[in-house]
């Protein structure tokens, strides 16, 4: 099993970007599935949440700016960012809690994708 982030790039301060994780393998169903940010000499923190039937959470300074979502079917996990700050600079990296049989989750990681705000 295995999850690629993509999306990433360099952004002015007010743009857009679009994340994508998408998850492939031997995968019988995905659970819960987050989206963590780290930025240069500071901890890794969680920036957003969505629980498998949609139910979604996110972090104080990303609310009303970031979308988090997901298309079951294509096993992918999207963030949708907009009105982007220069505080948003962070490695962005996906975790998903895949089940590869009926009774055994585990816990997966992207290899991250790098968000640069910049003018």
């Amino acid at each position: 099993v295995q999850l690629q982030a993509s999306g990433g790039g360099l952004v002015q301060p007010g743009g857009s970007l679009r994340l994508s994780c998408a998850a492939s393998g031997s995968i019988f169903s995905i659970s819960g599935m987050r989206w963590y940010r780290q930025a240069p000499g500071k901890q890794r923190e969680l920036v957003a949440s969505i629980t498998t039937f949609g139910s979604t959470n996110y972090a104080d300074s990303v609310k009303g700016r970031f979308t988090i979502s997901r298309d079951n079917a294509k096993k992918t996990m999207y963030l949708q960012m907009n009105s982007l700050v220069p505080e948003d600079t962070a490695v962005y990296y996906c975790y998903a809690n895949i089940f590869v049989n009926r009774n055994t989750p585990k816990d997966y990681w992207g290899q991250g994708t790098l968000v640069t705000v910049s003018s």
